[in-house]
């Protein structure tokens, strides 16, 4: 996109939102239209309508389940107006990382239609701010495998399905987002060779990349901790021009290897600038000197990864991508220049029909400090009806045959840009760790790890990943944490980590049973070196994709292998003290 065609999209999107009113009705009006003869909508008495209280007042908000036995006529087969006017050709697999089983959900060209939107629209704004010229972007992109159901549907990831069409490709370029990898590595059968293969060609175009990118944060993470442990081997790639033995997929040899040569003073360069570094602190700038940025989801469970992330990034700004899920993008990123942890996004009122259910706090919790509430529901409202400071529940309607469709998100309404709300993310609403009237989100998870781990600082160690359960084997039943720690900690700060973990969690319900020890004593379980990796290779021998792994923050008694990738792995075992019962 040129400055002109940025300042056109920013233009439109100041018109759209300037009346988001009317422009929701007209969206609404336009999925109705092309979906009027969907059997789901039939069977729910709508009739052909497409004015928002009839709408409203026939279909039921719904979650997957509601709709899964027809999303599964799908899968088999089934080529009839099920939930869309037009046949399903494609389906895309939510990560399932939390419960083991990904989710089926419908996607097709309008569903594209509306991501390309929404990056367009961000880009447009961070293009404003962080002006890039013609050049490449590293990004740290993977296809999943892509399997055909019985009924012939072709279904893989969500960011599959935009990476595998010719449609998406070239927005990327129009958006200065072209990749530096050939698409041989993005779709290669080893996760673990593409990303050598993405940092190697990432390097041998260094001089070019003006941004760096994954889909979430963790992936950026890995990357660089991944070429602290190959960066040697790569230099030597690109001195001798020859690839590393490692990387044995043919296609990505036979791709990678027409745009390697060799170049002794580039590696010779790098070679210095990595040793030169200390701890590895600025490594993206210090390889790739033009980028202006790096950019990816960094918001909900992708917080803990920004410490880290930006050790590597040094100087340079991380901003935080669109909001958005496998069943549909919500809102833009417009302040590319607010941190990670005070990101807002703008929702495109032409992309999808929004509602809100407005979420309230029973009397007596409070959430100063807490995301822990079992929240009273109201009546949903529009999406001009929101009001500033008010949490709410997202539910969307799209044009690939979601109605009503609860996506569990809670968010805050931070402003309004016009008349489009801007949203803070909160967190998933499910509840992470209960046992009775205790109820913890993960967020209440992740400021608990933050809160203890604060006292790893005096040995210099910090946490590479976290997991938890609720251990119900014996009674009264307790919370265990899982903690990969970046090095050896002493067995007196580990209990006392254990302890403030315990301590930690601010929820009445928990606090209160702790005294009365019907929840029993809080277990911190340490685990070995590379065991999140190994569930991240579990998950990607499901069929998942990388750029989609987000690391379960909450084990299921159902995610059997994950459970005993965690049990096998742990090395020492600490109670907390905190409540002496």
């Amino acid at each position: 996109m040129t400055i002109g065609s940025c300042d056109e999209t920013i233009d439109e999107f100041e018109k759209l939102t300037r009346d988001a009113e009317r422009v929701q009705q007209d969206t609404l009006k336009k999925i109705l239209e092309m979906n009027g003869n969907a059997e789901y909508l039939q069977h729910f008495g709508l009739g052909g309508r497409t004015d928002a209280e009839s709408f409203k007042s026939c279909i039921p908000l719904c979650v997957h389940s509601d709709i899964d036995p027809y999303v599964q006529r799908i899968v088999d087969g089934d080529s009839s107006p099920v939930v869309t006017g037009k046949p399903i050709t494609s389906l895309s697999l939510s990560s399932g990382t939390t419960h083991g089983k990904p989710k089926f959900i419908p996607f097709n060209d309008e569903l594209l239609e509306t991501t390309l939107q929404i990056f367009r629209t961000s880009y447009a704004f961070r293009n404003r701010e962080y002006p890039i010229g013609q050049g490449k972007a590293l990004q740290f992109v993977y296809g999943s495998k892509q399997v055909v159901t019985k009924g012939g549907i072709l279904a893989t990831t969500a960011t599959t399905n935009l990476y595998r069409r010719q449609r998406y490709k070239e927005a990327m370029k129009d958006i200065q987002s072209q990749c530096c990898s050939p698409d041989e590595v993005i779709f290669g059968p080893d996760f673990h060779q593409s990303l050598y293969c993405h940092l190697l060609c990432g390097l041998i175009y260094s001089g070019e990349v003006h941004s760096v990118f994954s889909t979430f944060a963790h992936s950026l993470v890995h990357a660089f901790q991944t070429f602290e442990e190959v960066w040697e081997d790569l230099c030597a790639d690109i001195r001798d021009g020859v690839l590393s033995k490692k990387v044995t997929a043919p296609s990505i040899r036979e791709a990678v290897s027409e745009i390697l040569q060799p170049n002794p003073e580039l590696a010779e360069s790098i070679h210095n600038k990595c040793k030169g570094l200390s701890n590895w602190y600025g490594v993206i700038p210090a390889l790739w000197p033009n980028a202006k940025y790096v950019y990816g989801i960094m918001t909900g469970s992708m917080e803990p990864y920004l410490k880290k992330l930006r050790h590597y990034a040094g100087h340079l700004p991380l901003i935080s991508a669109d909001y958005g899920a496998s069943e549909g993008w919500v809102g833009s990123n417009i302040n590319p220049t607010a941190p990670p942890e005070q990101v807002t996004y703008a929702v495109l009122p032409h992309t999808a029909y929004f509602e809100f259910i407005p979420l309230e706090k029973p009397i007596g919790e409070d959430i100063a400090n807490s995301a822990s509430i079992h929240y009273i529901e109201s009546h949903p409202v529009g999406l001009t009806q929101v009001e500033v400071g008010r949490i709410y529940e997202v539910v969307i309607t799209n044009f690939a045959g979601l109605y009503r469709y609860r996506l569990g998100d809670v968010v805050k309404i931070a402003r309004f840009h016009n008349s489009t709300p801007e949203l803070q993310f909160v967190c998933r609403r499910s509840l992470v760790l209960s046992i009775n009237i205790d109820k913890n989100t993960e967020k209440d998870l992740q400021l608990a790890v933050e809160e203890a781990s604060k006292l790893l600082e005096v040995e210099k160690l910090e946490v590479v990943d976290f997991t938890s359960l609720v251990e119900r084997s014996n009674e009264p039943g307790r919370y265990v944490i899982f903690w990969e720690l970046s090095g050896d900690a002493s067995d007196e700060v580990l209990s006392n980590c254990a302890g403030a973990l315990d301590l930690a969690f601010v929820d009445a319900g928990y606090m209160g049973s702790r005294k009365i020890n019907t929840i029993a004593a809080l277990e911190l379980r340490i685990l070995a070196k590379g065991t999140f990796n190994e569930i991240l290779d579990h998950f990607l021998s499901l069929g998942g994709a990388v750029s989609q792994f987000k690391t379960p923050r909450f084990v299921s008694p159902s995610n059997t292998k994950v459970l005993q990738i965690l049990t096998r792995n742990v090395t020492k075992s600490f109670f907390s003290t905190a409540y002496a019962l």
